[in-house]
């Protein structure tokens, strides 16, 4: 934990409003319009999720928000913090869901986004267990606005034992598939799959719509392949590289 910060879950109507004012900056969204109203996260905290903050001193640095699921289950609907506190918020949700008996976690991320990927992958150690096509349908807020939906559904398994893993290295895997930036997209072996995405996709969704637009489906092409063949999402390299593997299979 950073000096000076903490993270608790907050209940009450001004710490409610302050999280969705914060949300609303982290995806550019007017505050009037947040993408998670202060008035749906107090009915959920109500139905029994929990939303917490984590505080910088007094500054919000970051929040999250988790809801009970069925089974042993509990879902993530959204995580945010400054540079730096992201594991830490992680670790917060676990600890409440572990309170409540529960094994696993799930929540949602844009597979094109790969320091996302990286994060729940290798820093937490999540399997990417489901690929969602346009699941929102088309997004207006200031991070997604012009793109199609797609996410990448992750299970965290509440109870394993915390520590990062490095995926395998794709290099000198067969190539399989060209990415629009004419360098590889998808490599293949005998036991893994390997898909890149681009260096920053939120950049690119800025700057080139049109070429996002294709690094999209040529991603999901290649994701929705493997998934259906019985790979899973194990691992994403520094530079961009998913790793898949077979259901049973160490990255």
């Amino acid at each position: 934990m950073t000096a000076g910060v903490t993270i608790r879950t907050v209940q009450d109507v001004a710490s409610i409003a302050a999280v969705a004012d914060y949300f609303s900056d982290v995806w550019h969204t007017p505050r009037t319009a947040p993408p998670y109203p202060a008035e749906v996260l107090h009915s959920l905290v109500h139905a029994g999720g929990a939303v917490h903050a984590a505080y910088d001193r007094r500054r919000l640095a970051g929040a999250s928000v988790a809801v009970l699921g069925h089974e042993h289950d509990t879902y993530s609907l959204v995580a945010a913090a400054d540079q730096g506190l992201g594991h830490a918020v992680k670790l917060a949700q676990r600890d409440w869901a572990r309170g409540l008996g529960a094994r696993t976690m799930r929540w949602t991320f844009d597979p094109l986004v790969g320091r996302n990927a990286r994060f729940n992958l290798v820093k937490l150690g999540a399997t990417g267990t489901e690929y969602l096509v346009d699941f929102y349908g088309p997004m207006t807020d200031g991070v997604n606005d012009g793109d199609e939906s797609d996410r990448l559904t992750v299970t965290w398994d509440l109870r394993a034992p915390a520590g990062s893993h490095e995926p395998p290295d794709p290099a000198g895997a067969p190539v399989t598939r060209i990415a629009p930036d004419g360098g590889p997209l998808a490599r293949r072996d005998d036991r893994h799959v390997w898909c890149r995405v681009p260096e920053d996709a939120v950049k690119l969704r800025a700057a080139d719509p049109e070429l996002a637009l294709r690094w999209r489906h040529a991603v999901r092409e290649v994701l929705l392949t493997a998934f259906e063949e019985g790979f899973r999402a194990t691992g994403m390299s520094r530079d961009g590289w998913y790793t898949l593997s077979r259901t049973g299979e160490a990255a």
